[in-house]
């Protein structure tokens, strides 16, 4: 890969955990997450062949590397790297790993601009209603990088490359170009940050990981109409688990009622009161 490839110009080490962080929990069989700080990673596949689902918060390459390691045994490498979205806590460590494994990296064209180095994202909104995370959410990252050399579309025809059982979902709102990722056989949905199943927003509720289908985080999201689009989207699949971008994976009708909920009542859930961008909601 070239040697052009850099993270972005803010990115720092960000002191936030949970109760979570550090573990590593089989969701389903050959289904892997590991939660780095507060954001969800996802491991799908075997030693003999398995695929990245995320790169995590900034500076943890090596610790994802060795959780890699400990999953799927010494010197393994995954067939490619999936991005749900270009966010700081998901692709914080892509460039340590695009260059340790040298493994082409898949994202949706929208997302393009901000992971090659061309757009930065809005920066979060601390004027949003809500928690204390959303109050210093000033401080988290939001350049762009750029790793286009490794950089590749996801294919037109939903199919999600090195996962054959899988098919990749439009998801935007929190960010234009967001997916989510669908296994029909076992109604297996990774979620990224378009349902989550902590509200992130909270300071405490994030640490001690309070279980409760949310929307997306708040002080990130900048088109809540695309947002409730996409959880309608979601909800309709009739998922029986969802691992999501934040939170712990939730199954069964915990995940059923809640998703319904969240449809129902998307306004009072997820919307804010007032922010940057609450104005575009119908």
């Amino acid at each position: 890969m070239e040697s052009n490839m850099h993270q972005s110009e803010d990115n720092k080490f960000i002191p936030m955990t949970s109760v979570s962080s550090g573990k590593v929990r089989e969701a389903r069989s050959g289904v892997f997450y590991y939660t780095n700080q507060i954001v969800n990673l996802v491991f799908i596949g075997t030693s003999d062949h398995w695929v990245l689902v995320d790169a995590g918060m900034p500076k943890s390459g090596e610790e994802i590397r060795l959780v890699a390691e400990d999953i799927f045994g010494a010197n393994t490498k995954p067939s490619a790297i999936i991005l749900t979205h270009g966010h700081f806590d998901h692709v914080g460590s892509i460039v340590y790993l695009i260059k340790h494994w040298n493994v082409p990296v898949y994202a949706h064209p929208t997302e393009f601009p901000f992971l090659t180095g061309e757009q930065s994202y809005p920066e979060p909104d601390t004027t949003v209603a809500g928690g204390m995370l959303a109050k210093i959410s000033s401080i988290y990252p939001n350049e762009p990088i750029n790793i286009k050399p490794a950089l590749q579309p996801l294919p037109g025809d939903n199919s999600v490359p090195g996962l054959p059982e899988w098919k990749w979902i439009h998801t935007p709102g929190h960010s234009p170009g967001q997916v989510a990722l669908f296994r029909e056989s076992d109604k297996t949905l990774i979620s990224a940050d378009a349902i989550i199943t902590v509200k992130q927003d909270s300071m405490y509720k994030v640490l001690v990981q309070k279980k409760e289908v949310c929307g997306p985080p708040v002080y990130l999201t900048t088109d809540w109409q695309a947002a409730f689009d996409s959880v309608k989207t979601l909800e309709a699949l009739q998922p029986q688990l969802v691992i999501p971008g934040h939170g712990t994976a939730m199954e069964g009708t915990e995940l059923t009622e809640g998703l319904r909920r969240l449809v129902n009542e998307f306004a009072e859930i997820a919307v804010p009161d007032h922010g940057k961008f609450v104005g575009n909601y119908k």
